[in-house]
């Protein structure tokens, strides 16, 4: 389904500068996740298999935000430690900017890579995502160029550590906002934020 990125809409999904992700991460007074359905055409739904559907529990207040403890502070790929904190902790509506991961040594460091790079919850170290399964890594840039994030599939997804919420929030079972799945015509599609995922192993 293609829906014009109109400024209501740009400010629904949270295109964010990581200035302005900064300034404003516990913002929710903007715009409602019940607008964001509207829009979207979409509401509490329950995604088939192999998703693993979590609950707003998952999500629920601790030490940091919605994590117990912050991000961790040599994060991959120079990912500023300051926006991931915000993004992955205490946010559930906005994401890096579009793009801001092509800023970052990601895409050099993927394309030196002899096969699938792992990537580690921001916040924990787990496995969240391997990527690329199943496609080449220039198949896999070439996606996430398209939508603006890194977008990953089902088969890329460590099902042990990643949850899918009703309203398409994806999470990590820690309490790690990571983005949301936004399926298309090839299935689900979880466009997720690198800072979410550029921890290293623990």
């Amino acid at each position: 389904v293609s829906m014009p990125f109109t400024p209501a809409v740009v400010a629904v999904l949270g295109l964010l500068s990581p200035a302005s992700a900064i300034r404003s991460p516990t913002r929710e007074s903007g715009v409602s996740m019940n607008l964001l359905k509207s829009m979207l055409g979409v509401g509490e739904k329950k995604f088939d298999p192999p998703v693993v559907m979590g609950d707003e529990s998952i999500m629920a207040p601790k030490a940091h935000g919605t994590s117990a403890t912050p991000v961790q502070s040599n994060l991959k790929y120079g990912c500023d430690t300051q926006l991931a904190d915000r993004i992955c902790n205490f946010n559930r509506h906005y994401a890096e900017r579009a793009g801001y991961w092509e800023t970052t040594s990601f895409i050099s460091e993927a394309k030196a890579a002899s096969g699938p790079i792992d990537f580690f919850d921001a916040n924990s170290g787990k496995l969240l995502f391997t990527a690329p399964k199943g496609r080449s890594m220039e198949d896999f840039i070439r996606e996430s160029r398209s939508h603006g994030w890194p977008s990953f599939r089902d088969e890329e997804t460590n099902w042990e550590y990643v949850r899918v919420l009703g309203d398409g929030e994806c999470v990590s079972v820690d309490g790690t906002h990571l983005g949301h799945n936004l399926p298309d015509s090839s299935g689900n599609r979880y466009c997720i934020n690198l800072v979410s995922v550029a921890g290293n192993k623990k």
